[in-house]
């Protein structure tokens, strides 16, 4: 074939690419788009000709101004676009990442008739490089420790304290509320520890009721209980060597606060149906969203076992403690709902984020990743907007549920009821569930309802 010939081939070439062809005129209107542009846009050739190249929102090809985004080709400027990385919108709304090469088409007097470029699509290439530089993140524990995110004084101090727990072999309970990160913090210092080499084992006491809590716990011989077929090692057991962490530690029920006493105290258990103790290695850290020492005075927890467990306690700040955390949590909670999904979001709008910024968080972090995870679901752009937050956000809402449900009650602690009235708008009116979400009891939440007349 003479390189002359080649030209009356030019279609099937172009329709072979594997990389997208765009054409456009001097004015920027698409004249011809390939098979393959077609697939990486979404748009058939024949919907998109004629039409302005803007039409793909091209972000290298429009520019941001205080009347809105307006279009700006350097294109036509420069003569050429050399491996140039630009995100453009699909038909579906989705966002493609594309490597973009371009160039000016001049007839035989030198002036310019259009300009031809050509697409690669290079979106998974961007998402394994995402992936890395998360990765990158959670390696050097950038803004963070151990997983923790957080560069407030307030999370220091606590990055100081885990640091200095995790070089004892004593007792730790970590407090704090609910969603605030407990099991982070836990482990963290297992991690850290001389342990780190161990089994990390964890038990949520209060999804367990007394007997099976106690089974799992400490294990049980053959013939213990109808079923008891065969030995079963417990949690204890399982941990030795290790560490073992008992979440929800406040809703223990008494006669197994008495059994975990002795294995603080003599570093041996019994299973359930034998009376022989067995020697166990285990470091015990603990965590409640409860205040211990109000259950010790209400005669709920053995008060030897509240001092046994006590030994080093950690707070951790809500997150209303620590607003200056948000930005970051925010944007590592985005990075990782992003890495496992389809879409490309790529963070909050200045609005938004002020709405994130200005609320109470009662739920802390587990609220504010289920708040992202609905944003991902409602928005269909690149950036999360005010409007892709759930309504109960703003401020307005919550003075005017405010006004709705305490015509005539107290004024007082207003923080406090703000806190409430949120709480039982995310549970729809279930108290069960909203003071679960304030780390409180059915009752305890319940009196404070009656407190600011929010009961009927």
């Amino acid at each position: 074939m003479k390189p002359e010939d080649i030209s009356q081939y030019w279609e099937s070439i172009v329709d072979t690419m594997a990389d997208g062809l765009l054409i456009v005129d001097t004015e920027g209107n698409i004249v011809f788009i390939n098979p393959a542009a077609e697939e990486i846009t979404g748009y058939q050739n024949e919907e998109v000709v004629g039409k302005p190249c803007t039409v793909f929102e091209s972000d290298t090809c429009m520019l941001q101004t205080a009347k809105g985004r307006v279009k700006q080709c350097n294109l036509f400027r420069l003569g050429k676009v050399s491996r140039r990385r630009c995100a453009i919108k699909k038909k579906d709304g989705n966002t493609v990442y594309l490597l973009k090469n371009a160039t000016v088409l001049k007839d035989e007097n030198g002036q310019p008739i259009g300009g031809v470029e050509s697409l690669t699509d290079i979106s998974e290439l961007m998402k394994k490089d995402q992936e890395i530089e998360f990765l990158k993140k959670e390696l050097t524990h950038e803004h963070g420790f151990h997983g923790i995110i957080g560069k407030s004084p307030a999370m220091e101090a606590v990055f100081d304290l885990v640091k200095n727990a995790a070089e004892s072999e004593a007792p730790v309970v970590i407090l704090g509320e609910s969603g605030t990160g407990k099991e982070l913090v836990a482990s963290a210092i297992h991690r850290l520890s001389l342990r780190n080499k161990g089994p990390f084992i964890k038990v949520n006491c209060a999804s367990l009721n007394e007997s099976l809590l106690e089974s799992e716990l400490f294990g049980h011989v053959k013939g213990a209980f109808t079923g008891a077929d065969r030995l079963r090692i417990g949690r204890f057991d399982a941990a030795s060597g290790g560490s073992l962490f008992l979440d929800e530690i406040g809703d223990i029920p008494p006669s197994v606060q008495v059994k975990i006493l002795r294995v603080v105290q003599e570093k041996e258990i019994e299973r359930v149906g034998s009376q022989n103790p067995v020697k166990i290695d285990v470091r015990l850290i603990s965590a409640t969203n409860r205040d211990l020492k109000d259950l010790v005075e209400r005669g709920i927890f053995r008060e030897d076992l509240f001092y046994r467990l006590n030994v080093i306690p950690i707070r951790i700040p809500s997150l209303r403690e620590r607003k200056d955390d948000i930005p970051l949590l925010t944007e590592a909670i985005i990075t990782k709902i992003r890495l496992r999904s389809q879409k490309t979001v790529q963070g909050l709008s200045p609005e938004a984020m002020d709405l994130l910024m200005n609320y109470s968080w009662p739920g802390n972090i587990r609220e504010l990743i289920n708040v992202l995870e609905y944003a991902f679901v409602v928005c269909k752009e690149n950036w999360i907007r005010s409007e892709h937050l759930p309504g109960y956000l703003t401020h307005e809402k919550v003075k005017k549920f405010y006004i709705e449900k305490n015509e005539g009650g107290s004024k007082k602690g207003t923080g406090e009821l703000e806190r409430i009235l949120i709480a039982l708008e995310q549970s729809k009116g279930k108290k069960i569930e909203a003071a679960q979400r304030l780390g409180l009891s059915r009752v305890s939440l319940w009196k404070k309802m009656k407190k600011y007349n929010l009961v009927a």
